[in-house]
């Protein structure tokens, strides 16, 4: 089989496999809105899941603070396959495991205090990808909190490779693509509502992430094929789109999402 592609980010020197590895279930299993239960995997059981993907091609890890202890496992983790990993980590969002809440801070002290607490966590000098994890008010989070100007100066002290956020709207993805390296859309067969701004990115030449593209587990079904390869093709069919983040802690289905997108992207 051949590996994944990968693509390169605009304006940076980051080439990401085309498929992602989301961790929100290495670190946190309460207050997440999956069909079915899961279990946490042992380290064990994640080293042996990292190394399945990084040998399937995938380089890119998508991690936040608001996943738990998911930074800090791989902090300890990924010293132990030392590959070339691509890491984005997110800011603005922190997850409260006794509360089972999230907290919101878009200021700049709290994103700047993020950042540092996640380098620490994930034993780097640097942060390749940083996005905002928006909580739906994307535009005051952009023009009121200034936030990607506060990850666009951690940049410029070379802590942050690549900055951008993780929207929740048509308005604030446009006004990101405007000051930022990525934008990560929601984008799968029954949600198509932010295409103009996956449309813009490539007149901009940025990149676009996607997350949720099989709407995490809930996708409709395809009479004709499979839900996940109708996915990949109608996503891939974007040149914008740098790479699908897709979070999963099962071998055969990583394995299977990574033989499905190869086939969708050979098309």
């Amino acid at each position: 089989m051949n590996k994944l592609p990968k693509k390169n980010i605009p304006g940076t020197q980051l080439n990401v496999s085309v498929l992602g590895l989301g961790t929100v279930k290495l670190g946190r299993d309460k207050g997440v809105k999956y069909p079915e239960a899961f279990t946490i995997p042992d380290d064990q059981a994640a080293l042996a899941l990292l190394q399945q993907a990084w040998d399937l091609g995938i380089n890119l890890i998508d991690t936040a603070p608001a996943y738990g202890n998911s930074e800090q496992r791989l902090g300890e983790l990924l010293p132990q396959l030392p590959h070339d990993w691509i890491i984005c980590s997110k800011a603005g969002e922190q997850f409260d495991a006794n509360s089972s809440e999230s907290h919101f801070d878009f200021s700049r002290d709290a994103i700047i205090r993020s950042v540092e607490q996640s380098l620490q966590r994930l034993n780097r000098e640097m942060i390749d990808i940083l996005l905002i994890h928006s909580d739906g008010n994307d535009v005051p989070i952009i023009e009121q909190h200034r936030a990607l100007e506060t990850l666009n100066e951690l940049k410029q002290q070379g802590l942050i490779a690549a900055t951008g956020i993780s929207s929740k709207t048509v308005e604030g993805g446009l006004l990101a693509l405007q000051q930022s390296d990525i934008v990560m859309v929601t984008h799968n067969l029954a949600y198509q509502d932010e295409q103009i701004v996956i449309d813009t990115a490539n007149q901009l030449n940025k990149a676009i992430f996607i997350k949720k593209a099989f709407a995490s587990g809930h996708l409709p079904a395809n009479s004709t094929k499979d839900s996940v390869s109708a996915s990949f093709e109608m996503i891939f069919a974007n040149p914008a789109v740098a790479s699908v983040v897709v979070g999963t802690i099962n071998p055969v289905h990583l394995a299977d999402n990574v033989a499905k997108a190869i086939q969708a992207i050979d098309k």
